[in-house]
């Protein structure tokens, strides 16, 4: 799966059941479900978690916590706009 057909599943009411954990916090974030995505993603111990959590604190407006997790994450806190980011974040994992 490219970018593009990622994005095309977010027509869909709920996510492919073979969607990966990572992807599918996003594939939430991406329906404007934050809550979902944030508790899918933040009991998972690895830096793309940390990195998808870092995104979704910096989207949420804790900057403070995302800078944590993005440290976590081995990253510095983007200058680009969250769309762009989440964008990044997926093409990394796909």
């Amino acid at each position: 799966m490219n970018l593009q057909e990622f994005k095309e599943i977010l027509n869909d009411n709920l996510p492919p059941a073979n969607l990966e954990g990572h992807l599918r916090a996003l594939w939430f974030d991406g329906k404007g479900d934050w809550e979902e995505a944030h508790l899918l993603i933040q009991d998972v111990n690895d830096k793309n978690a940390a990195w998808i959590h870092a995104y979704l604190h910096r989207k949420e407006g804790d900057i403070s916590n995302a800078d944590y997790w993005y440290k976590r994450a081995g990253k510095k806190r983007p200058e680009i706009s969250l769309e762009k980011e989440w964008e990044q974040i997926a093409e990394a994992l796909l």
